[in-house]
């Protein structure tokens, strides 16, 4: 069935996140008949360094211990009082997970910084971005695996009930592969990553996911052209901004990228932006689901396949509110409503 999900970013303090965790899971319960719902692990970044997903991303590096610097988080010689401060903002999320989802049953998704962008927003000890050494980016795919090896199953620890779905954010991969990002010095440009070394690099981290039994999304945000790698790498799904892929209405080139993806069994996690609400007509649904299901049937993908379509928000947007957030999800389950009938039709 068509299904509804989130990414984690959460309004909130130190004391907000059980409440936090208690609103998603409750929320994703009252999606209407037909449409699933796959709740997600809350993050609090407004919680400070550490809580934000770089950090806590960073801080499951197997092996390779992280710190704030300067420009922000950088690989360091020993553990430190970051890293301590970002496992106990994991540790207090886990346990704010098992009192939510006691008893819960199904699908449950995680979202974590994929190895590029990691390598791209991450600094070396003494130097440049880690995504500037060859060695060290292979070096930080393995810790990642790693890490998500141990994560996974501290998940299942709290939630025994839990089908684990790992969302990789990879927003960075289109520049990583443009070769546009700047040098420590910022008077140079990074060389650019070549198509077999971004699947080489994604493709350990999925099989780690895929061999503890979860289910993998890499998130690409407007970075379409990053499909064909992530479908090589052997990703369950990818996560597409679909409003940002054609400002205009239509993309032709980036929705046969995604036709050809769904084709070979690859899931589609379509991120939708806000809803426009008129006063006088009250929320416009239907733009978003048009957003979907319009270029879904013009590429010639069959009606029905809509039904295995995700939708959660934009990538990497920011709501005001709770009450914002709130609203999204429940927006969001009228649209996967909408969309379900036209897969049935």
């Amino acid at each position: 069935m068509t299904a509804v999900s989130g990414h984690g970013p959460w309004p909130g303090g130190e004391r907000d996140v059980l409440e936090a965790q208690q609103m998603v899971l409750g929320d994703l319960a009252d999606v209407p008949t037909g449409v699933d719902a796959i709740p997600f692990v809350v993050q609090l970044p407004a919680r400070g360094p550490g809580a934000d997903l770089l950090g806590r991303t960073a801080a499951l590096l197997d092996e390779m211990p992280v710190e704030l610097g300067p420009h922000g988080w950088k690989l360091t010689d020993n553990p430190g009082l970051d890293e301590r401060r970002a496992d106990a903002f994991r540790v207090d999320d886990l346990g704010a997970l098992a009192i939510a989802a006691y008893g819960y049953v199904g699908p449950l998704t995680v979202e974590l910084t994929g190895p590029w962008t990691l390598a791209a927003e991450l600094w070396s000890a003494r130097g440049d971005r880690v995504l500037a050494d060859k060695g060290a980016r292979r070096a930080l795919a393995l810790a990642l695996a790693e890490g998500i090896r141990t994560h996974v199953a501290d998940l299942r620890e709290q939630v025994p009930g839990a089908d684990v779905v790992v969302q990789l954010s990879e927003p960075l991969l289109g520049q990583v592969h443009a070769g546009v990002l700047p040098t420590f010095s910022g008077f140079s440009r990074l060389r650019e990553v070549q198509g077999p070394d971004i699947v080489a690099g994604l493709e350990p981290v999925i099989a780690a996911v895929r061999d503890v039994g979860a289910r993998s999304v890499v998130h690409l945000g407007a970075t379409w052209v990053g499909v064909p790698p992530v479908v090589l790498a052997g990703a369950d799904a990818i996560g597409l901004d679909v409003a940002a892929l054609a400002p205009d209405g239509w993309n032709e080139r980036a929705w046969e990228l995604l036709a050809r993806a769904t084709e070979r069994g690859t899931g589609l996690w379509a991120g939708l932006p806000p809803v426009r609400v008129s006063q006088c007509a009250g929320p416009a649904l239907g733009e978003l689901v048009d957003l979907v299901g319009v270029p879904w049937r013009r590429v010639g993908l069959p009606a029905a396949g809509l039904d295995a379509v995700t939708l959660l928000g934009a990538h990497r947007r920011r709501l005001a509110s709770v009450d914002e957030h709130r609203a999204e999800l429940a927006n969001l389950g009228r649209v996967a409503e909408a969309l379900a009938e036209r897969a049935s039709a």
